[in-house]
């Protein structure tokens, strides 16, 4: 297996609709380049937990960040094996059957240990959070008190053990299928778009908006 490939084991190994199975590394890349938030699934006292949380890619490793007053992610960082789902919904996919109907979507699935982030790597790493989510944004906030630093807990998860899951086909039909045509069928694309920037009540009018609030607000649009 070369580097730019993911890893082919039945661990990851994609059992339904396997021919939508990724194995390119940059494909996952991208999708966690592009996404901001994902979903961490853990088991706490015998039962399922999901929670979902802002996300970062640094290298080969996944950042996420929350509460180290959270009980959850206090769990997470003792070494337990956790489980992140990444999805990007890009469409609906409008067939004549709702059996057929679908959606298009890039997601992946990643599974590992957390390691706790400390000292100087940690306030890198909630640069590289904050700049993913809010791209600039690190650079124009005051600076992160030691009483911030305290309480935010940064976890690296890597991103040796995943599978990504890409539908991006047209609608299943066929000639010989016995639709009726006249029902209108096709793909109808979906993205996340910005509203204008809304000030809060304690910024003073006429203040201008932000070069990073700016440039994420043309590029979502």
């Amino acid at each position: 297996m070369s580097n730019h490939e993911l890893p082919r084991t039945e661990q990851t190994r994609v059992k339904r609709l396997d021919e939508k199975q990724v194995f390119d590394r940059d494909a996952l890349n991208a999708l966690l380049d592009e996404a901001i938030f994902g979903h961490v699934a853990v088991v706490r006292e015998g039962k399922p937990l999901v929670l979902p949380v802002g996300i970062g890619r640094d290298g080969n490793h996944l950042l996420v960040h929350g509460s180290t007053g959270s009980g959850i992610f206090r769990e997470i960082a003792d070494g337990r094996d956790v489980c992140v789902a990444v999805t990007l919904l890009d469409g609906l996919v409008y067939a004549r059957s709702a059996f057929e109907s679908s959606m298009h979507y890039r997601s992946a699935v990643i599974m590992g240990t957390a390691t706790v982030i400390e000292g100087d790597q940690k306030l890198a790493a909630l640069a590289t959070l904050t700049n993913h989510m809010m791209p600039g944004r690190w650079d124009e906030v005051r600076e992160t008190t030691k009483k911030e630093l305290a309480a935010t807990m940064v976890l690296s998860i890597p991103l040796d053990v995943a599978s990504v899951k890409v539908s991006a086909g047209p609608v299943d039909e066929f000639e010989d299928d016995g639709d009726d045509r006249s029902i209108w069928a096709g793909i109808l694309p979906l993205r996340v778009v910005a509203g204008d920037p809304v000030p809060s009540e304690m910024t003073p009018e006429g203040t201008p908006v932000s070069p990073s609030v700016i440039a994420q607000t043309q590029r979502l649009v």
